[in-house]
């Protein structure tokens, strides 16, 4: 018995799940190695010396990093011009962006009064502070611009795994999809989107860990280089709702709104008209390429009977579909018997957001692939998931090089597009069933079935429901693990 003077006793570390042993679809490929880690062994608990979980992980995501290089080798070694880019399915925004928006001129350029710059005013500060780096007197400096940026985009790459490892609680090998995964080997050095994705992983890293005020000014950065890390407020405040602790929530969503304007402030007051550009050609493009939205035209291009879309009932008719989306999202959270995870709401919000918005660009799976990790981290999907994501992203690069073929004979067929466009779409909206059914059947999560609740919980771990839309359930106090105790 302990005296009352005593301090508690310390908590050893937690055991760790394994992939081989805990997932059945990996357990068969591990013949070749001799078969799923042994009962009698103790992961977490003892010292696996250099191997460590990170170290190896780490090793992985460098292994990811080469092959993002060799996947754009093609394009640097031949050029990006002409078709290369679709040919050899290596296009990057970096090289054309370069010289095509004045950064080969003035590295600068977006920040002045006529500036015409498509992306937000803290990814417009990243491409052109590494604009500053290349050398005037190089002879390939577009070349030497991709570069750089994809060293950075490797950075990041870690930082996302290593962040998305800390969140996993008991089952940190899950971060090990981020770090090989195909998507991001292929789309990750497209534009900048990494970066914003490496500010919400640390963001929701730092909400784990209960730095909430961190938590908003990592995810307000986030906002400032692309909208949608603004939508992990959405699972929080869902969250704050349920347990009653709203202070979180607005703790979190103001300084993440506090941060954005602090950016976005300076540059709107000195250069209104180039602050609006973005705003502006959000609003007047038409449908990107991979959007359901532009499989429908392609189609109705050939049909003269069927209805087209132009470029503002598609963001009308989105803004709809996103709100009617996260209406349904808020209320399967409060439907749900237990008290949901944030990794699943924010993996939820954010898939809508890509499916019905107007621009499904090819990037965008980098955002979706580390909120998978930690909503539903089941490999069988995973594998089958990237699989028809790289069937798309070459489906997509073909089909781009088709346009300009002399013998038409011999390009992409549009059908065979619309089919990939409308398999990576199907693909999602089934990962997005998945999720939602874990929610609904906690016996379905794999995060659970370890014996944690959310190692995202943060503030809310342990708290009882106050508020739920199943009033005649019993309310039940949850016991969560937080990200920290991961071994």
């Amino acid at each position: 018995m302990q005296e009352p003077n005593q301090s508690p006793p310390k908590r050893g570390p937690l055991r760790i799940t394994v992939p081989s042993r805990a997932d059945s679809f990996l357990r068969g490929f591990t013949a070749v190695i001799g078969g799923p880690l042994g009962r009698r062994s103790d992961p977490g608990r003892v010292d696996p010396g250099f191997f460590s979980v990170e170290r190896v992980i780490i090793l992985m995501t460098t292994l990811g990093a080469l092959l993002m290089l060799l996947a754009k080798n093609p394009c640097r070694v031949l050029g990006w011009g002409g078709t290369n880019p679709y040919t050899y399915a290596c296009y990057s925004d970096w090289v054309p962006l370069f010289s095509a928006r004045g950064f080969a001129d003035n590295p600068w350029a977006p920040f002045s009064a006529t500036a015409e710059f498509e992306y937000p005013v803290l990814m417009s500060s990243v491409a052109s502070a590494v604009a500053t780096l290349v050398p005037q007197s190089a002879t390939s400096r577009s070349l030497i611009y991709f570069d750089m940026n994809l060293v950075l985009v490797a950075i990041l790459w870690m930082i996302t795994v290593l962040c998305t490892l800390r969140m996993t609680g008991r089952r940190p090998w899950d971060a090990a999809m981020v770090a090989i995964a195909p998507g991001i080997i292929l789309a990750g050095s497209i534009n900048w989107d990494m970066w914003a994705v490496a500010l919400l992983a640390a963001g929701m890293l730092a909400f784990a860990r209960k730095h909430t005020v961190l938590a908003g000014v990592l995810i307000g950065l986030g906002t400032a280089m692309k909208i949608y890390p603004f939508f992990i407020l959405g699972a929080i405040l869902v969250l704050a709702i349920r347990t009653g602790r709203l202070k979180t929530f607005w703790v979190t969503g103001g300084t993440a709104a506090g941060t954005w304007v602090l950016v976005n402030l300076p540059y709107a007051l000195a250069f209104p008209k180039s602050f609006m550009h973005f705003f502006n050609f959000s609003s007047e493009r038409g449908a990107g390429l991979s959007s359901f939205w532009h499989a429908w035209n392609a189609v109705a291009a050939k049909n003269p009977g069927m209805i087209s879309f132009d470029a503002q009932q598609i963001s009308r008719y989105g803004l709809i579909l996103f709100f009617l989306c996260c209406v349904g999202v808020v209320l399967l959270g409060l439907l749900a018997k237990c008290t949901p995870r944030l990794g699943s709401m924010a993996f939820l919000i954010i898939a809508s957001f890509v499916m019905v918005n107007k621009v499904y660009s090819p990037q965008f799976i980098v955002w979706l692939i580390p909120l998978f990790v930690l909503a539903l981290p089941r490999w069988r999907e995973f594998v089958i998931w990237m699989l028809v994501e790289v069937a798309h992203f070459y489906g997509l690069w073909n089909y781009l090089a088709s346009t300009s073929a002399e013998d038409p004979h011999k390009a992409f067929p549009m059908v065979g597009y619309v089919v990939l466009v409308l398999a990576h779409m199907i693909m999602l909206g089934y990962l997005m069933y998945l999720v939602a059914r874990s929610i609904l059947d906690p016996r379905r999560d794999p995060i659970r079935a370890v014996g944690q609740e959310d190692p995202l919980a943060g503030e809310f771990a342990g708290l009882e429901d106050k508020f739920t839309l199943r009033p005649w359930l019993p309310k039940a106090k949850k016991h969560y693990e937080t990200a920290g105790n991961k071994s």
